[in-house]
């Protein structure tokens, strides 16, 4: 095999995503990261990984905090109101879609606040949500979203369709390497392919080259990323439409959905891929499967077990700089079956 290539980017302001913990007193609260295994938050004003606008609207959900006496979330107490912000940008309006996680039901407790940031916030913001997590857990978001302001998605574009982010759906942060990697997907799908795409998401890899595609069937897990998803194929004309079909549950009851296709996608989180898709894939190889790791240690077992128990050999890798400065990259790995 070749040498392995490397694409990288910018390595300062390049993140459009953030989620930040919202801990401290009331008078003084810190909206950071957790040091390494606590729950002791690092105040983080001035970020220079984030996009300018993270860091000016995290300034501000402060600022309104303290002037709607709102208390941020204690762990050991499970007590507070304030838990966590996300923030996510979007590219083409240069606006925030900001979210408020809470350690209460409805948003009332927030309402003075939630005012305050979208007054201060201004022309920047793109929308503005509410969100219910009670549990006590270290899960980042509920389930249960409030709109506040604005429209239900962030929009974004890769070379392709309109792709949908409500505030709980996943999206990456570095936008502008997602981009590279989309477009080095669609260098090993031939032009009038079927594809099947497990953990799909809100569609961004398959939407993005349905240009290239006779068949798309995607397969996603999350409500919030399905939504995503129904709002982006709701702006497809009816061809683009037609093309798609959409297989809800988890990847370990979608197999089948791979039967009959050219081309298998794969995106996992970062444990990897779902063993009984594993076996699947084993006992019914593609004739080209497409893996994108965000995980090495489980890429490598994965690629083992494809590649020692089926007709699968690996024929090439590409790592991207996802995450600069960690030591984590994200790599596709393309197989084929002999």
């Amino acid at each position: 095999m070749p040498d392995v290539p490397f694409i990288s980017g910018a390595a300062t302001g390049f993140r459009h995503r953030a989620r930040l913990a919202i801990r401290g007193r009331r008078n003084s609260p810190k909206i950071g990261l957790f040091e390494f295994d606590t729950h002791r938050v690092v105040h983080i004003p001035n970020c220079v990984i984030h996009h300018p606008l993270i860091n000016h609207v995290a300034g501000i959900v402060r600022r309104a905090l303290v002037d709607s006496a709102v208390s941020p979330y204690s762990d050991a107490a499970h007590l507070g109101i304030a838990r966590h912000l996300q923030v996510v940008i979007e590219r083409q309006s240069q606006r925030a879609q900001v979210t408020l996680v809470a350690n209460c039901a409805e948003p009332g407790p927030l309402s003075e606040c939630l005012d305050l940031i979208r007054d201060r916030v201004g022309p920047d913001l793109h929308s503005l949500w509410f969100n219910a997590n009670q549990e006590r857990a270290n899960t980042v978001l509920g389930s249960e979203f409030h709109g506040w302001y604005g429209p239900p998605s962030v929009v974004e574009h890769f070379s392709g369709p309109a792709i949908h982010y409500p505030p709980g759906a996943f999206g990456q942060n570095n936008l502008a390497i997602a981009e590279h990697i989309i477009e080095h997907i669609r260098a090993y799908i031939p032009i009038g392919a079927r594809v099947a795409e497990f953990y799909a998401g809100v569609g961004a890899i398959g939407l993005s080259v349905l240009d290239h595609l006779s068949e798309l069937r995607l397969n996603e897990v999350s409500v919030p990323s399905l939504q995503g998803l129904e709002m982006g194929l709701a702006q497809l004309d009816a061809a683009g439409r037609a093309k798609v079909t959409v297989v809800g549950g988890s990847a370990a009851a979608a197999g089948y959905v791979a039967s009959g296709m050219d081309v298998v996608i794969a995106d996992p989180p970062r444990k990897g891929l779902d063993p009984k898709l594993t076996d699947y894939l084993i006992e019914r190889p593609p004739a080209r499967f497409i893996y994108v790791s965000c995980g090495l240690d489980s890429l490598l077992r994965d690629i083992a077990l494809l590649t020692s128990r089926s007709r699968l050999r690996l024929r090439a890798l590409a790592a991207f700089n996802l995450m600069p400065h960690t030591e984590h990259v994200e790599t596709v790995a393309c197989l084929e079956a002999t």
